[in-house]
């Protein structure tokens, strides 16, 4: 059950946001005064609070300030509730670190609505989400499904991306955020003697090309479809504006970015010093698992040359490797795809 901190000098308010609160499933604390509540706010570490503006001996803003200097309660939403509608108080509380503003009189349904937004925010933001690409795509879809970031990805141009076709080429200035509707797409860098190294692999859901974006850098690699595919484009602009408008979503992504880059990095390092077959066997875990999660088969269905440019080794040496696998039981192939069939044994490989 979810705490709530209600901190309003007014027994009347508070009680009736208490009842409101109660009705719809919550737990509630409640404080006659900002001290009160600043005290109860660090011994019960609520899940949400929400706090008078105008009250003795310390205001909402001082309570506000005093909660977001502590490392234990800094955190914790916060929605300021007040009967002062200027904006000058709108805009300092924002700017102090408030999550939201109601202004009294309220409705039950904007009051719960504010809440339960707020709570799901707090969600999606406390999730631990892995380092790496596949953590960066899933905060973008906890943040678009719970209505955090406000995509309304059906309203945007769609286009059709052939196979082998090219999204966009390393170097170029980013225009837009993609996200992959159908089809199967594939990032990739080239080297001076023209040698491909896939950086990445896109599966229906995910959304391409936020890093540079965020970063303000141009691309470090291209994009180009493994099939035909189908991708919704969206506005640099819009995208980035959504992210910018909250600190702590442009915060959480500037964090997993950042440790996104060091396992590039360490995955580098590993196709230097990991043995070939090691690295065959997680590449194909690893394709397997990006593009069949959904589906009871084992099939891995791209190309040789792609999974040895995922792999960074020749596609001859691929070739043989995959051979040793399939006499070891591993695997078996089939009109030219790849199906596992020991896949424990595979994952061993790995350790």
């Amino acid at each position: 059950m979810r705490t709530i901190l209600i901190i309003d000098d007014h027994k009347d308010i508070r009680e009736n946001i208490a009842e409101i609160l109660s009705l719809d499933g919550y737990k509630t604390l409640q404080a006659e005064d900002g001290r009160r509540g600043v005290e109860q706010a660090i011994a019960n570490k609520p899940d949400l609070i929400v706090c008078d503006i105008m009250m003795p001996e310390l205001d909402g803003y001082g309570v506000l300030h005093l909660l977001k200097k502590n490392p234990e309660t800094q955190d914790i939403p916060f929605v300021f509730l007040t009967a002062k509608a200027d904006r000058s108080d709108f805009r300092k509380g924002m700017d102090m670190g408030a999550d939201d503003y109601i202004t009294k009189p309220f409705d039950d349904f904007e009051l719960l609505n504010a809440i339960e937004t707020r709570l799901k925010k707090q969600d999606v933001l406390r999730s631990k989400f892995e380092a790496d690409n596949k953590g960066v795509n899933e905060l973008m879809k906890q943040l678009h499904s719970s209505g955090l970031i406000k995509m309304d990805l059906d309203s945007y141009d769609t286009h059709l991306v052939y196979k082998k076709q090219i999204l966009y080429s390393e170097g170029k200035r980013p225009k837009y955020l993609y996200y992959l509707k159908s089809g199967q797409i594939k990032t990739y860098q080239t080297n001076d003697d023209g040698k491909e190294y896939i950086t990445n692999l896109y599966a229906p859901g995910d959304f391409i090309g936020y890093v540079p974006l965020l970063e303000e850098k141009n691309y470090e690699d291209s994009a180009d479809a493994l099939k035909d595919s189908e991708v919704a484009i969206i506005p640099r602009e819009e995208f980035v504006q959504l992210v910018y408008n909250d600190i702590n979503i442009a915060t959480k992504f500037i964090k997993l970015i950042t440790t996104n880059m060091k396992e590039k990095e360490t995955r580098l390092l590993n196709l230097a010093y990991d043995s070939l077959r090691k690295r065959i066997a997680k590449a194909l875990i690893d394709i397997h698992n990006k593009f069949n999660k959904n589906s009871q088969g084992q099939t891995i269905d791209i190309s040789r040359d792609d999974i040895a440019h995922y792999v960074g080794t020749a596609t001859e040496s691929l070739i043989r490797t995959l051979s040793d696998f399939k006499s070891e039981g591993l695997i078996e192939i089939k009109g030219g795809k790849i199906n596992i069939i020991n896949a424990a044994k595979l994952g061993d490989l790995l350790y």
